[in-house]
């Protein structure tokens, strides 16, 4: 019977985080979709997910662990703000498949921030793939050092040192609510962009769009994703980022004709299967010790 419960959750948690990965890899296509400026996405990105995200989320139950932590909490939304407008600058300035293949590598990010600054041991293994993978970066960066690509790639690694800061950074903290944060992160994105956007002179178009992204796509994939987390290991459901590197590629490549580089298909196949075997072999080693454990508990 407990087996039985065991693979219904472990069913349960792979379906949210598929259905969760499938949607957030739309979010490329739809920031191209959008047709206008960087600034402008990044306002209505930010505001209609501060929104819908604050709404939902932003209880005084859930509030309770942000004003007790109230430094690392602003740092956090911060670092989710930067990662917003980083990577809608990155898409409007580079490939997309530039960005979904860099923005892979914001794990082994997180390990080398979690090294530095939480004393924290690195496995063998995932200092392995870290160089692995920054051969990989190298040979995507340098496929862009001959054309317009090159800022939108500096973009997208900006955004994954981000992604990687904000791991490490809840990692340490490791009570804080993390869907308020990603409200709290909408409103900075908001005001930093505001300034430079021209949020109310955009096309019917645009605003179909950015409300599509805003209010359904990526506060569907964010509840999706973090619930996938109550039954499967956390390694699990950062395996199935690649697959949205992937899927993001191919949707844009097939609506909108968009074929990457060929230096971003070699490079990427080889950070791309660096992050899988690496977090395969965490995960199978997590599984290990879990065994291990229960037969010796037994």
């Amino acid at each position: 019977m407990a087996a039985h419960d065991a693979t219904a959750r472990h069913s349960r948690g792979l379906t949210l985080a598929t259905l969760g990965i499938v949607v957030l890899s739309f979010d490329s296509l739809l920031v191209r979709l959008a047709a206008t400026d960087g600034w402008n996405i990044a306002f209505w990105r930010g505001a209609l997910m501060a929104l819908i995200m604050g709404a939902l989320y932003c209880q005084p139950r859930r509030l309770a662990t942000l004003n007790a932590q109230r430094g690392a909490s602003l740092i956090s939304a911060g670092l989710l703000a930067a990662i917003s407008l980083l990577f809608v600058m990155a898409v409007m300035h580079t490939r997309v498949a530039n960005v979904v293949v860099i923005l892979s590598t914001a794990p082994l990010f997180a390990a080398i921030f979690t090294r530095l600054f939480l004393q924290e041991r690195v496995a063998t293994r995932t200092w392995v793939a870290i160089g692995l993978a920054m051969l990989g970066l190298v040979i995507v960066f340098a496929g862009s050092l001959t054309g317009e690509g090159l800022l939108g790639d500096l973009y997208a690694l900006g955004a994954a040192m981000a992604v990687g800061a904000n791991l490490t950074l809840l990692r340490r903290y490791p009570v804080l609510d993390r869907l308020p944060l990603i409200a709290g992160g909408g409103v900075i994105t908001a005001v930093i962009a505001w300034p430079m956007a021209t949020p109310l002179a955009l096309e019917p178009r645009s605003y179909l769009v950015l409300a599509l992204m805003g209010l359904v796509q990526m506060p569907l994939a964010t509840a999706l994703i973090n619930n996938a987390t109550r039954y499967l290991p956390s390694a699990e459901v950062a395996l199935f980022y690649l697959v949205e590197a992937i899927l993001g590629t191919l949707w844009v490549w097939w609506l909108l004709g968009e074929n990457p580089p060929e230096a971003t298909l070699y490079g990427g196949l080889l950070t791309l299967v660096t992050l899988l075997v690496n977090g395969w072999l965490g995960l199978r080693r997590a599984r290990g010790r879990r065994i291990a454990a229960a037969s010796y508990t037994g």
